[in-house]
């Protein structure tokens, strides 16, 4: 069982722009079946854990006319929000995942955990001792601003990368907070 922050980005570092667009993602070549590629990774996953942002976009984006929700295996929405879950399989938490540890593992059922985003729900993953890889598509393209991959200094260890279509794939390995350095 691994918690896994799966996501894509911007060269600049961004997973959405200001109005939480994703329309640089989806229209960039992608090879299904290719390197780091979602189906493979989402085989492995028995659990998912996402912010309010990410819950609402998909609401907006995938739930929209009638669509049921996109996953069936059990799904945290971390949250100060009074949010109303569309599937039984939504549970709706606030507080820091350290807390929630036991019951995020419970639910995964020794399959991994998927830190869907966003960036801040993924720094307070890690910053608890509960990320293990960062798999991240980067994506040939720039946005200026927008939210972003990992709003901490972090340092990170590169595990692995591939070509995929357009984009660069790479695998990390969180290592800790990155500490301000001292002056010269």
């Amino acid at each position: 069982m691994t918690f896994r922050y799966y996501t894509a980005t911007t060269l600049d570092g961004f997973l959405a722009d200001d109005r939480d667009n994703l329309d640089w993602l989806l229209s960039q070549p992608l090879e299904k079946g290719g390197p780091m590629n979602y189906d493979d990774f989402f085989s492995r996953v028995g659990c998912a854990v996402m912010g309010a942002t990410t819950y609402k976009w998909l609401l907006d984006h995938e739930v929209s006319d009638g669509k049921p929700w996109p996953y069936e295996i059990p799904t945290f929405i971390f949250t100060h929000r009074a949010l109303t879950p569309v599937s039984d399989t939504i549970t709706v938490v606030a507080g820091n995942p350290a807390d929630f540890r036991d019951r995020l593992v419970e639910a995964a059922d020794g399959r991994d955990i998927w830190v869907v985003g966003g960036g801040d729900l993924a720094a307070q993953f890690a910053e608890a001792g509960m990320l293990d890889d960062v798999i991240v598509t980067f994506a040939p393209v720039t946005l200026g601003s927008g939210r972003p991959l990992f709003p901490r200094p972090y340092d990170f260890e590169l595990q692995d990368f591939a070509r995929n279509g357009a984009f660069l794939c790479a695998r990390y390995s969180p290592v800790g907070p990155r500490s301000a350095s001292a002056p010269v």
